[in-house]
């Protein structure tokens, strides 16, 4: 009893400090750098190519999760109530019944194919998670992904066993949801309450629990359930403002005629997948906004730039008795995330002008970025090349007119 107590209050004290950083998330510059990132990183073009694969991914997903229902036939008396809940938590209501049935009917003749067709199903859902698993450490720029039988273990539990647990969690309020499908009648006002807020949390960790898991880097849970929050109510509000739409402005409906349902449900795709996207730029640059600071605004040509203000501050700091700087020192004095900073030092590595001097003097000591090369001799070309003007035969009479291979590191610093 005592252990319980002791654990609920240390529960209560992780989330008062859950709340109190969400608090101090600074929201205004989130969304300017949300913004940002959208544009930098091409998220919409992202959006489009991932609405394309979850559109022919679907039905494989539809399958897999009737096929595991079959397996287990305990959960089989909750897989149309699941089904329906799904949609229609994840699906705009003009559209939730149409889509259902459509899945319904592509899966029934989905299971009637054979061995190589239902590989080749299997295969393209695998396509899709492989795609979102590339979207998200790009996102975090990370350059190298899972092992390939790790990520394949982690998806292949997310595809079967996520349809389970979901069975499970509606078995405990079986009664609640089968009302709210109106196979008992109406339900009171608080229980309807109540599976709205199942819904918004269920939606949030899903979302929190890929943007802990699927990035190979460390992601905090606490910055993961802000990010999976952010799309939960980002879901909510796009859902409800798509109904309103479709209700006030038939478009669609008025030329598409019975066939509206399909590019409805292309556009809420897309909708649902640049919310996402947004949520984990939000979760990634979270270690960011709340360290603090003003994030400068980088003009064109910024990676240049920044990259000879890295050499600049390593040179200072190599008079210094720590004779190189962290990571993270570099991002507070030039004001950067580690986002943008982190491509820019590995392009430098990847010149030998910068090196990793990996000493640890202290247990969390961080390893310590040093310059490798002589400003004074040391030309430019490569830094030039690299983010300004890459040197080709089409470009290179530029080159010998502005004399750039014989500009040194010393002349611009």
């Amino acid at each position: 009893m005592v252990g319980g107590i002791i654990a609920g209050m240390q529960y209560l004290e992780r989330l008062r400090g859950w709340l109190n950083e969400v608090a101090h998330v600074p929201w205004f510059h989130a969304l300017r750098t949300l913004r940002e990132r959208f544009r930098e990183d091409r998220l919409g073009l992202t959006a489009s190519s991932l609405t394309f694969t979850t559109t022919i991914a679907l039905v494989p997903f539809i399958t897999v999760a009737l096929a595991v229902f079959t397996a287990f036939p305990m959960f089989a008396k909750f897989q149309d109530v699941l089904q329906k809940w799904l949609i229609e938590s994840l699906v705009p209501d003009n559209i939730a019944r149409q889509v259902l049935g459509y899945l319904n009917q592509f899966a029934g003749k989905a299971n009637k194919l054979g061995a190589l067709g239902l590989a080749v199903l299997l295969g393209t859902a695998l396509a899709l998670v492989f795609t979102i698993d590339r979207t998200l450490n790009s996102i975090w720029r990370v350059h190298t992904p899972r092992p390939f039988a790790q990520r394949v273990l982690i998806y292949w539990a997310a595809i079967t066993l996520g349809p389970l647990l979901l069975g499970v969690s509606l078995s405990l309020t079986s009664y609640a949801v089968s009302a709210s499908k109106g196979v008992v009648g109406e339900i009171p006002g608080g229980v309807s309450l109540l599976l709205n807020v199942l819904q918004f949390l269920l939606v949030g960790a899903g979302m929190a629990a890929m943007f802990r898991y699927v990035p190979n880097t460390h992601v905090r849970w606490g910055h993961a359930w802000i990010g999976g929050f952010f799309v939960s109510a980002g879901m909510e509000l796009a859902k409800r403002g798509l109904t309103l739409y479709l209700s006030k402005v038939p478009t669609y409906s008025v030329v598409y005629g019975a066939f509206a349902t399909v590019p409805i449900l292309l556009v809420w795709i897309y909708v649902a997948w640049v919310i996402v996207l947004l949520g984990a730029a939000l979760t990634a640059y979270l270690p960011s906004l709340l360290a603090g600071g003003t994030l400068r605004r980088l003009p064109h040509g910024w990676r240049f730039q920044l990259s000879l203000e890295v050499v600049q501050q390593l040179e200072r700091a190599r008079a210094g008795d720590a004779k190189g700087l962290t990571l993270e020192q570099l991002c507070q004095t030039l004001h950067v995330d580690p986002l943008r900073l982190e491509p820019l030092m590995r392009t430098l590595t990847s010149f030998d002008w910068i090196g990793q001097l990996r000493e640890v003097l202290q247990p969390g000591d961080e390893a310590r970025y040093v310059l490798l090369v002589d400003p004074d001799t040391t030309p430019l070309e490569p830094l030039l090349s690299a983010w300004l003007v890459e040197r080709t035969p089409q470009t290179e009479k530029i080159w010998q007119i502005g004399h750039w291979p014989s500009i040194t590191l010393r002349e611009v610093l």
